[in-house]
Order: structure tokens, then C-alpha cells, then sequence
């Protein structure tokens, strides 16, 4: 029986092997959790028409055979009722918990994480985006953005607040999910994956101290170490 291709259209920089999207390294990483074979198709802000029979305009969008999903969340939902061996979320019960944690990534961690990245990004992306990029941005926060990073230190100490619950609850567990991942740790770790792989500075959760780094770095490590070696604009320091 042949085997189903299964497709990603996952967020790239200029560099077609730098991937920085939050919510497609979460489904990656969802997909290396079920044990699936997947490729992935570099798409950019301004690629629209690429993904335009999804009927909306943003990544992840899987292809898995004949089907199409898109949006985060939508697809971990998927992928559980399609292949229910090693589930993301194994109840109604966890899935109501990793979508209170999803909703706090959403709404709380990334909003914190983006002022300290937001050059970042817009340097690394190809040009073609930058324009999108700029004004996109700009309008979602009101302001020019070198306005957005103008205080780093201040917008460091907020996220160190945010974070306090996240550390909390990795010193008495190696993961969100317990003794092995679940989507909740994923979402999570997309995010700061995000960080990782853009800063020019050595803002990344393997450079802190505690419960996080150490939670980060054994996901760094799962599956062959996958998200470890992927590409960073900072190389492997």
C-alpha cells in the first residue's frame, strides 16, 4: 500500500531553511510526536496565492494526501482523530487544559516575546516581505517598529513575569504534559523556538537558568534532536 504523503506550508526567512513560525514548529513537532513522515514547502508572508485553495492566508497548512487543514490547532485536532496512536491530547479532559494553555501562549507569551524579536525578524525575512511585514505590524501595535523595541530591558522583565507560571509548573515536571509531551508543550515551545531561531542577540531559553531551560532543552532533543538543528541566524552558539 503506498504511503500517504503528508505536506507543511511552513514559514521561511530569505534563507529558505530558516522556519520560525510559532504555530508550524508546533505541528513539527505534533507530527515527529505521532512518528509521521512529512515534508515541508517554504512559504512566505506575501506567498498567498501559494495556499489560496485553503481558502484563507496563513501557515500551517497541511496537505496530508487528499485532505487539507489549516490553522494550529485545528490540525492538532486533526491529527488525533486521524491517527490516534500517540495523542497529542488524550482526553476531553487534557484537550480543555492544553486549550487554556494555548490561550495563554496566544494572548499572554507571544505578545511579550514579540517587542524583543520584532527587528529581528524583519531582518531576517525576505524583502519581498518587508513592506507586508512593516505595515501589518506597525498597525497591529499602533506604532512604528522601532518604537515596538525601544525599551528591551523593560519588555525582558515583562516576560520574565509572564513566564513565572510556565516555571512553576516545569519544577515539578519534565513536561507540560507529564512524563511525555503533549500539544500544550508544543504551542509553548513554538514560541520560544521562534525566539530562538531569530534573535541576533543570545536571547534564547537554552541561555536561562531553571525549570525552562531545562524543559526546552529536552524537547530541543527529542526526535533526533529535529529542532535543535534547524538553522539559526546566530548559527549553533
Amino acid at each position: 500500500m503506498p504511503q500517504t504523503k503528508r505536506t507543511i506550508y511552513d514559514l521561511a526567512g530569505a534563507n529558505p531553511d530558516l522556519r520560525f513560525s510559532p504555530p508550524c514548529w508546533a505541528i513539527k513537532m505534533s507530527m515527529k510526536h505521532k512518528g509521521l513522515e512529512f515534508e515541508t514547502i517554504p512559504w512566505r508572508f506575501t506567498d498567498k496565492d501559494a495556499i489560496s485553495f485553503s481558502g484563507q492566508g496563513r501557515v500551517p497548512v497541511l496537505l496530508d494526501g487528499d485532505r487539507e487543514v489549516h490553522d494550529s490547532w485545528q490540525i492538532a485536532q486533526y491529527l488525533d482523530e486521524t491517527y490516534p496512536d500517540k495523542p497529542l491530547m488524550k482526553s476531553s479532559t487534557v484537550q480543555a487544559s492544553v486549550r487554556f494553555v494555548k490561550a495563554w501562549v496566544d494572548n499572554a507569551m507571544q505578545p511579550a516575546i514579540m517587542p524583543l524579536i520584532i527587528a529581528d525578524i524583519y531582518d531576517c525575512i525576505h524583502e519581498k516581505d518587508r513592506d507586508y511585514f512593516r505595515e501589518s505590524r506597525e498597525k497591529r501595535f499602533g506604532m512604528p517598529l522601532d518604537q515596538v523595541c525601544k525599551d528591551k530591558q523593560k519588555q525582558a522583565a515583562v516576560l520574565n513575569e509572564v513566564l513565572k507560571p510556565l516555571a512553576e509548573a516545569l519544577s515539578e515536571l519534565d513536561f507540560l504534559g507529564g512524563s511525555t509531551p503533549n500539544y500544550a508543550d508544543y504551542a509553548v515551545f513554538g514560541r520560544l523556538q521562534w525566539a530562538r531561531v531569530v534573535s541576533r542577540e543570545t536571547f534564547a531559553p537554552t541561555d536561562w537558568e531553571g525549570p525552562i531551560s531545562e524543559w526546552f532543552n529536552r524537547l530541543l532533543n527529542l526526535y533526533d534532536g529535529f529542532a535543535k538543528q534547524t538553522p539559526r541566524v546566530l548559527g549553533d552558539k
